[in-house]
């Protein structure tokens, strides 16, 4: 590999053929340039659209009940599904072993007022296992906890910008906030620098807000995290037993398609997944088809030099070069050729993507980047590249005669 005489020749032949080698190399050096970038693209999305999914646990079940649009059982369409407590314990009772944390939701849009200060706010009832759910960041305070639920306590957790809107600079822990005309005491204020409006809520027992509007055992919604030893597949199986069994129990038709609503995080990372799998598969597919015609260039700017040189070739086959040597020396300038140039394309894309990357960050579009086991491949293809482009010339001028070469014109 490190034959001197052999590189003397290689360094020769690019110097004596310098436009046609930049040329040829350019094109490999533009294809891996195309493709690292294209790649890395791809991967930005992937980051934007999985972004967007935030700090919240990625293992999460939202289940919603909604009206009906088919009869069924006995039942008009249009009934109004309603979730109860009880839902809650049948869920626990029944798939212990699925699911990992579990809350209700009941919401209510409400006014809320200190001192001077007002505001229109959403409040949300929870128990106590919401936070391993919702996973905010507490910065002040506490959690709701288990005694908050069972004694239906008047205490609310404050969203970061509610508490800017109304406290301005004072410390809200352990002032009282008047909710519809009803005082609750802060307890705690939370952060989600991912979710800006969820900032905006008020966290509260749910069965306080039970209580208060009603004295009923009505929730909104369920929301619950699945096993995080779970495979997509098993994730996927567990919600859609949620929404058979559900419908079997509120009596709603298998195929009404309205009445109750599944949402499992996991059906979102798989779409993702999916989409910017198939943007990767066309991004390389471009890549390549660009570093082919680099290749094709290479094969033949050799092909021509061959012809050049088939005297040279000639005489030194006469002198006793074997047919070996003559195939490395084209071989060797096809890889040396595609491995410089290839590297070439691609530390430039890794330095344009090293300034750009910090400055793009967008919910769609997010540190565009490409990982280590990119940079291997890409080496691993320029080498084989090389190998393929040189093949074709180094085994002609291999099996070139010595009488017929000295004898050509």
């Amino acid at each position: 590999m490190f034959d001197r005489d052999i590189w003397q020749e290689i360094f020769h032949s690019i110097k004596s053929n310098k436009l046609r080698t930049f040329l040829t190399g350019f094109s490999v050096a533009w294809g891996i340039f195309i493709l690292v970038l294209l790649l890395a693209s791809v991967n930005g999305m992937k980051n934007g659209f999985t972004g967007q999914f935030g700090n919240d646990a990625a293992n999460s079940i939202n289940m919603f009940a909604r009206s009906t649009t088919e009869p069924y059982g006995g039942f008009e369409a249009g009934r109004r599904i309603q979730f109860k407590n009880t839902d809650i314990d049948y869920i626990k009772g029944n798939f212990p072993d699925e699911h990992e944390y579990i809350s209700q939701i009941v919401n209510r849009q409400v006014s809320a007022r200190y001192k001077r200060e007002t505001g229109s706010y959403s409040v949300v009832g929870v128990n106590e296992e919401y936070q391993n759910i919702e996973k905010t960041d507490i910065e002040k305070g506490r959690q709701l906890n288990k005694a908050d639920i069972i004694n239906k306590s008047k205490v609310m957790v404050l969203g970061k910008l509610v508490v800017k809107d109304l406290f301005k600079n004072e410390d809200p822990i352990g002032e009282f906030l008047e909710v519809n005309g009803i005082t609750f005491k802060i307890i705690g204020v939370f952060s989600d620098d991912d979710d800006d409006r969820s900032e905006r809520n008020i966290y509260t027992p749910y069965t306080t807000l039970q209580r208060i509007y009603g004295n009923t055992d009505n929730i909104n919604s369920i929301v619950m995290t699945y096993n995080p030893l779970f495979s997509l597949a098993e994730a996927l199986t567990f919600s859609d037993k949620l929404e058979v069994v559900f419908k079997r129990r509120y009596k709603i038709s298998p195929d009404d398609q309205a009445g109750i609503g599944v949402r499992n995080r996991a059906q979102g990372f798989s779409d993702v997944n999916s989409f910017t799998g198939l943007l990767s598969a066309m991004s390389i597919g471009v890549g390549f088809l660009i570093l082919i015609a680099g290749i094709v260039g290479i094969g033949n700017i050799l092909v021509f030099i061959i012809k050049e040189r088939t005297k040279e070739i000639g005489i030194r086959k006469a002198l006793g070069a074997k047919p070996g040597q003559i195939l490395k020396l084209v071989l060797y300038e096809s890889i040396f050729i595609t491995t410089i140039s290839g590297f070439a394309g691609l530390l430039f894309a890794m330095s344009i993507l090293a300034v750009i990357a910090p400055l793009i960050d967008t919910p769609a579009f997010s540190n565009p980047s490409v990982n280590t086991s990119t940079v291997v491949t890409a080496t691993i293809v320029l080498i084989i590249s090389g190998v393929v482009a040189g093949w074709v010339p180094a085994r002609k001028a291999s099996k070139v005669r010595p009488i017929v070469a000295l004898n050509s014109d």
